[in-house]
């Protein structure tokens, strides 16, 4: 599958509104609250299990992290961006920073 062939899919689940203000703003506050899911989860290994990460704990964060996914690519299209292309270009930022040597530091036009 695809990263544009699971955007379409993804859209076959998301409700919609009137609004296009309000989808957007459900699907980003959506990405961000998803996100703090994840954290939680991680934090929790982290504070009361000293790390050891279980197969349900995989499965958890397995399950928020494609909500994440979920929430980007259709909040992608409601910006009429497409995820395969979302991908690529982010792929090729990361390639050229490595060769420039500038994974770290800071700033996002590095």
């Amino acid at each position: 599958m695809t990263f544009d062939e699971y955007q379409q899919q993804a859209l076959k689940t998301a409700i919609t509104y009137p609004d296009d203000l309000m989808d957007k703003t459900i699907w980003v506050m959506g990405v961000a609250g998803e996100a703090g899911e994840v954290v939680e989860k991680w934090k929790k290994i982290v504070a009361y299990k000293e790390g050891k990460i279980t197969e349900d704990d995989r499965a958890e964060l397995a399950k928020e992290l494609g909500d994440v996914v979920w929430y980007v690519a259709v909040l992608a299209h409601s910006l009429g961006l497409s995820f395969d292309q979302i991908m690529q270009t982010n792929l090729s930022k990361l390639a050229s920073r490595q060769t420039r040597g500038v994974t770290k530091g800071q700033g996002d036009n590095r």
